[in-house]
């Protein structure tokens, strides 16, 4: 599990993303297996269940994203 104050941040950043960059978090995301959702899936999603897959995925990998390509 992340720590208290890691689980905050990714919370926060998941929060702050648009859908492109949602979606572009989907399409670069280093999982420890495979993530395969297509353009079509994510774009049939609102944007608070897209949040949601994405915050599962990262406490899954136990790994927050890349903050280089958040702000990309």
């Amino acid at each position: 599990m992340l720590a208290d104050e890691k689980l905050e941040e990714l919370l926060t950043l998941v929060s702050s993303l648009d859908r492109a960059a949602l979606a572009r978090q989907f399409r670069t995301y280093q999982a420890s297996f495979p993530v395969d959702f297509t353009d079509e899936f994510l774009d049939q999603l609102d944007i608070e269940r897209m949040r949601h897959i994405f915050v599962a995925l990262c406490l899954q990998c136990q790994r927050l994203p890349d903050p280089s390509l958040v702000a990309a």
